[in-house]
Order: structure tokens, then sequence, then C-alpha cells
């Protein structure tokens, strides 16, 4: 993984995402700077969040935050709510998985298939109709790395398109994942001093917590829809130390700034603390 980099490359942009080179996080990347944006590829997200943060090391991140299937990714709320990021922006990637093959392998030569088990477990309407061996692996784009540097002729990896362009391989069964209405939404992070305003923003994210009177989460939803902005997403965390106390994160959906920053100072009395951790453009799912 190059996560030591002291500043950014000769690409004029260049983003920090979880995984190698060819993972879905790149596709997500580009989907929102386009082809060229360079790529910082992190172990985990916590390297993902700090490198984001630093200006000297890159110009942002791109961060998974819930998948259709899978659900919400809780620890990156928690990345996300204490460091100093803030979301500009997001991607609704639709979850493409296939089979990739060095050039000349055919589907009689496999015997192995090597991916992350998530991806294998999205797949098994495919992969039931033959008899190989699936091989659990750390990620898929380093299982499609993997089978191109050992020029493996009975091995097949389940990744991206795009790793299969990365490294050369042959996309011998595209589209092999079983359920077709696989979506991962992705934030895309800056520094708070990067953050320019969007003019077309029409969505904002906020975390805040209640005290344990009656009713206290129910007035603040109420003040929400009261306020004519509607209300796409709401997840409780618990809040770390505490003793049964539990964070909000929530995604709110208006027509005008001037609507949200009346709402914002509403729902601010009847909280014990409020962040805002972006306004934004919502994404569209394709």
């Amino acid at each position: 993984m190059n996560n030591t980099l002291n500043k950014p490359q000769a690409n004029p942009l260049q983003v920090s995402i979880q995984g190698y080179e060819g993972c879905f996080h790149q596709e997500a990347a580009r989907s929102f700077y386009g082809e060229d944006v360079g790529v910082i590829c992190c172990a985990n997200f916590r390297d993902v969040v700090q490198i984001a943060a630093d200006k000297s090391r890159s110009n942002g991140g791109i961060m998974a935050i819930e998948n259709s299937i899978a659900g919400s990714i809780l620890p990156n709320y928690n990345l996300l709510q204490k460091s100093d990021l803030k979301i500009v922006g997001e991607v609704y990637l639709q979850i493409k998985q296939n089979l990739l093959v060095n050039p000349g392998v055919t589907l009689a030569d496999i015997k192995e298939v090597h991916s992350h088990p998530m991806a294998i477990q999205q797949c098994f309407g495919f992969l039931d109709q033959y008899n190989w061996k699936l091989v659990e692996t750390e990620d898929t784009a380093l299982s499609a790395k993997h089978i191109r540097q050992h020029h493996s002729k009975h091995i097949a990896a389940i990744a991206s398109e795009l790793a299969g362009q990365i490294y050369n391989l042959h996309n011998i069964a595209p589209a092999i994942h079983t359920l077709k209405n696989n979506y991962t939404r992705f934030l895309v992070l800056q520094t708070e001093d990067e953050v320019k305003e969007i003019n077309e923003a029409n969505k904002a994210s906020i975390t805040f917590n209640t005290n344990h009177s009656k009713g206290s989460l129910a007035k603040v939803l109420t003040a929400i829809a009261n306020g004519g902005i509607n209300l796409s997403k709401l997840q409780s965390m618990p809040i770390q130390g505490s003793d049964f106390k539990y964070l909000f994160y929530a995604d709110l959906e208006f027509d005008s700034k001037e609507q949200l920053e009346e709402i914002l100072v509403k729902i601010t009395s009847l909280t014990e603390a409020l962040q805002l951790l972006g306004i934004y453009k919502n994404g569209k799912i394709n």
C-alpha cells in the first residue's frame, strides 16, 4: 500500500482510497473526478481519513459509507465524525462483479476462483454452476493483480471491470453478480479550509445527540419534517465511553440553503450537540 506520500504527485489531483488499484473505491473516484484522478491506495479506512486530512499528501479522500445489501459501515461514521474533514459530494456506484482471467485462459481451464469473501457471496448464483475451488482473499483488485503477476493459467479472480483493464486481464464472464441492484454509496471528503460553496447543493449530513428526556428525538425529527426537509437517512451509533447514549447521523435533503439554515438553528436548540459534516449535491443512482 502506498500511504507514505509526502506531497501530491505530478497528477493535479490525488485522493486517498481504501484498497488496491482497480478497486471499487477507484471507480468511485473516477466517477466523481474523472478518469485522470490519481489515487493513494490505503490499507484501511483510518489511513484514508488521515491522508485525506493532510494537504501535503493528498487533495482529499473517497470513503464508502453504506451498501444497499450489507447496510451501513458504522466505523466509518465514527471516523468521519472525529475528523476535520467535510463531505463535498457523494457517489452511488453499482457494484458489478466480473470473472477475470489471463488472456487465453478458458472456462474449462479454471480450477480456482480468488476474491474477497463478500464478492464471492455476491456471485454464488454463477459460481454454483462450476466445481471450482473458491479461495477467499483480502481484496478483489489484489486478487486480479496476483493472477496477472503469477501468470496463472488455472486461477480466475472476481473483481471490477477497471481491475481487468489495469492488469490487462480478459473479462471472461461479465456481470456475474446475482443481485443486480447492488449499490455502494461513497462520500467525497476534503479538509474544511479547502471546501468551496456548491451552488447546486441540496443535501447536508449532520450528527447530533439528545438527552434521555422523553420524546427528545421525536422533537428533532418533527422539526425537520415541519421544515419541509426530507430526512433521507437516520443512523444511530453508540457514543463510545457512554452508558447507552447514542449519536445520530442524518442526511437532510433541502430545497434552499435558507431552508436548511433555519432548520439547523431550530434543531440545535433541541440537541445537546450538533455537528455539520457537509453540504453538497446529492448523487444519482444510475
